[in-house]
């Protein structure tokens, strides 16, 4: 009789409506823990002292809070900074791109305006506002991983927009994808970490810092191998190739065919 009634009791518990509820909430709580423990760790460098973000502080007020506001909150001229992360900065910094010299449909990579020092600081005033991204650590960036396995990767995710050999390709609206030969790992890290401008972003969730390390191992190789074929015109493929042949080929065909008239009459 008494195990009946305990039977009954555990019953009633089961059927009663916030039962559901508490396994969902069980349930989300264990998923995330598990998430949380097995996610990737993000390839995070040193961080920035205190001095850093405050000589970063007037760096930013002198040359980028016309267009981002005093606080990095964006304005008609730029975009918000919140969340951007310091890796978003020294990737638009350091390769020149900011601060932007002209309004245009991208910013083009330029000689950089700033120190490696001034950069690293304007980063770390940027990511004191709110977290996102960090600049990520040197053993990332190196270039010494999985070549072949790099080459899947970015087969798989860069080509169709950066060219088989990371010789970069025409995007819609006047876009392009850029070129990556003579691109530090740093920054081929920081773009697929945070996607600048018509790029996806590449988190560590779908790409982990060991296959990031692996693509820039891969392009660094094709840098530095030698073009056994001879001229590669840029590795842009068959459009350079039929170029060349319809203009040069074309033409010598062209100027043969006068000289062999003129020769006959």
């Amino acid at each position: 009789m008494l195990k009946d009634r305990t039977v009954n009791a555990l019953a009633a518990r089961r059927r009663h409506p916030a039962a559901i509820v508490i396994l969902l909430l069980l349930g989300l709580v264990v998923t995330g823990g598990i998430y949380a423990f097995a996610a990737p760790k993000p390839a995070q460098a040193a961080v920035a002292t205190a001095d850093d973000v405050a000589a970063g502080k007037k760096l930013f007020l002198a040359n980028c809070s016309t267009c981002h506001g005093l606080n990095g909150q964006g304005g008609p001229a730029g975009p918000s900074l919140a969340g951007v992360g310091a890796a978003s900065v020294d990737f638009q910094v350091g390769t020149g791109r900011m601060p932007l010299s002209n309004p245009g449909v991208q910013a083009m990579r330029k000689p950089n305006k700033f120190n490696d020092e001034q950069t690293k600081q304007l980063a770390a005033y940027v990511a004191s506002l709110s977290p996102g991204p960090a600049i990520p650590e040197a053993k990332y960036t190196s270039g010494e991983g999985n070549i072949a396995k790099g080459g899947e990767l970015f087969r798989v995710n860069c080509a169709m927009c950066h060219n088989y050999a990371g010789s970069g390709g025409a995007l819609t609206r006047g876009k392009y994808a850029p070129s990556l030969h003579g691109v530090t790992g740093t920054h081929i890290y920081e773009a697929m970490l945070t996607g600048p401008q018509s790029m996806p972003v590449f988190n560590d969730a779908n790409i982990t810092p060991e296959n990031k390390r692996d693509i820039i191992a891969f392009l660094h190789n094709i840098d530095q191998n030698e073009n056994v074929g001879g001229l590669n015109l840029g590795n842009f493929g068959p459009v350079s190739e039929g170029l060349l042949a319809w203009t040069f080929g074309i033409g010598v065909l062209i100027a043969l065919s006068v000289w062999l008239g003129k020769k006959a009459a």
